[in-house]
């Protein structure tokens, strides 16, 4: 999204935050009013609301008294407040704070771009722009609430690196599972310990409750690492380029829906998901390759607080010569992105959904496998001349096995991910930068190669599920408790009409 004024800063911070607040207002309440393209009515206020832009809606403005208002963010988050209230008939102090809390985050986080350099690896640079960031969730960049002197230092979107803390744990008191060699490599830790890096966020966070086990020995500190640590778009996991390794914290912070920890209950069924993928990629055709989750560590007594995951580095999987790119930074733009540079828009396309859309089907229909192919957790390799040859996928917390729900939900579930998230915002994209491109026609031709009996009612499906993340919010529901609405079918009709909501 191009800011509105460069020498604006806080007229920038505006429309960066508004744009995925407003997507959520327009998709999940507000009705557009027919014969007008981007005029809506407030069903709860019966007032009208019109934006400018497509993908990325701006300058929002209210009609009143027969003339139309512009409203700033702080403006909107109040109409955005009203309307919930009288939609839902609940009243919500939470999430309008996150809302200002995610603008405020947004200026902070333009304010120390400015002052910084991007990496020169594109990888890092495609994992480290998302300053929109989730196109559909009214708060996209809160950051707790807390100043942005606590944060900052760690955010990827500030181009942040830095060490790991190093603890020793004492032996009796870990709890492990996997193959987590990987730490012991990190540092050294004394007769009777074990090594456990942690982000220093999250020791910030929760140190104090960590008193006790400091000041009887159970826990110790062993300085930090001696190389830096590269936050990646999720923000509590870590890219250590020179060992090639990804780790994964818990964050005592709410990021979008959830507050960031790595539960127990999650962490329990780590082994048993991250087989089933592994087992299931290993059986896939083509150079799709799945980041292994191998194993967490962490200490008993602050099992959730100190967890660590380690995850499987890049080196070993992407094909020779390709330089990996996460998804979501080819939606919102990084310098370098294969979409500026290329020339064949339909043929990048193409190429994009021969790696990306097999894999995912393979896992479901051969192995009952759910990846949560999203744009955050899907990378895509490009060759030297920025062609898609691979796709990667990670992240086997949020996977889904149908040995636990049912083959309806767990396609919903695909479906939403994979299209909603992430085809139709990579399309979105692509059109918005080649306008004579109807992205759907491809799409269509990849899922109509594949013999899914779900596919057929797929392609002529009126709708599509489209995640509610302002009402989960605002109502309060689990993060994890995904809640859908119709949204209109791309794949059914010429024109991707995928991120608004017809009234």
């Amino acid at each position: 999204m191009p800011p509105p004024a460069a020498d604006d800063p806080s007229a920038r911070a505006d429309a960066y935050a508004a744009a995925p607040l407003l997507n959520c207002l327009l998709r999940e309440v507000a009705q557009r009013v027919p014969g007008e393209r981007r005029v809506y009515r407030l069903p709860g206020l019966d007032r009208l609301l019109r934006v400018r832009g497509e993908r990325r809606p701006t300058e929002p403005e209210l009609y009143v008294g027969g003339t139309w208002q512009r409203l700033g963010h702080a403006e909107l988050v109040k109409l955005v407040a009203e309307e919930l209230t009288r939609h839902t008939g609940l009243s919500n102090h939470e999430l309008p704070a996150e809302m200002t809390d995610s603008r405020d985050a947004v200026a902070a986080l333009l304010t120390a771009r400015a002052r910084t350099t991007a990496p020169d690896d594109p990888y890092l640079r495609s994992e480290q722009s998302l300053i929109t960031g989730h196109p559909y969730h009214p708060a996209p960049k809160a950051r707790g609430g807390g100043p942005a002197t606590g944060w900052l230092p760690y955010a990827p979107e500030a181009h942040a690196a830095f060490p790991l803390a190093l603890l020793g744990v004492r032996e009796d008191s870990v709890v492990e599972e996997g193959d987590t060699s990987a730490l012991d490599t990190l540092g050294e830790a004394p007769p009777g310990y074990r090594l456990l890096p942690a982000h220093p966020w999250q020791l910030d966070l929760v140190g104090h409750d960590l008193a006790p086990a400091f000041a009887d020995g159970r826990l110790i500190r062993l300085g930090t690492t001696t190389f830096p640590a590269d936050p990646t778009a999720a923000i509590r996991t870590v890219y250590a380029p020179d060992r090639d390794l990804f780790l994964k914290f818990s964050l005592d912070v709410r990021i979008t829906n959830d507050v960031r920890r790595l539960w127990r209950h999650d962490l329990l069924k780590l082994r048993r998901t991250d087989t089933a993928v592994t087992q299931a990629f290993a059986a896939i055709d083509g150079p799709a390759a799945w980041l292994a989750d191998r194993g967490y560590r962490t200490a008993g007594f602050a099992f959730e607080e100190l967890a660590v995951l380690v995850r499987d580095g890049l080196r070993a999987h992407v094909v020779p010569g390709a330089t990996p790119l996460l998804a979501s930074g080819l939606v919102e733009g990084f310098a370098g992105s294969p979409l500026d540079g290329t020339d064949d828009p339909a043929g990048w396309w193409e190429a994009y959904l021969r790696q990306v859309v097999p894999p995912v089907l393979a896992a479901f229909a051969d192995h009952g496998v759910v990846l949560e192919a999203h744009l955050q957790n899907t990378l895509v390799a490009v060759d030297a001349d920025g062609t898609p040859v691979q796709a990667l996928f990670r992240d086997a917390e949020g996977v889904k096995l149908l040995a636990d729900v049912s083959r309806a939900a767990g396609w919903e579930r695909l479906v939403y991910c994979l299209v909603v998230n992430n085809l139709c915002e990579i399309a979105a994209a692509i059109a918005e930068r080649h306008p004579g491109l109807d992205p759907w026609p491809a799409v269509r031709a990849e899922l109509s190669r594949h013999d899914l009996p779900e596919i057929a009612a797929l392609l002529a499906a009126p709708t599509l599920p489209g995640k509610t993340n302002l009402l989960l919010r605002w109502t309060g529901a689990d993060g994890a408790d995904a809640r859908y609405l119709p949204l209109p079918n791309p794949l059914a009709v010429s024109v991707c009409r995928g991120s608004q909501r017809k009234g």
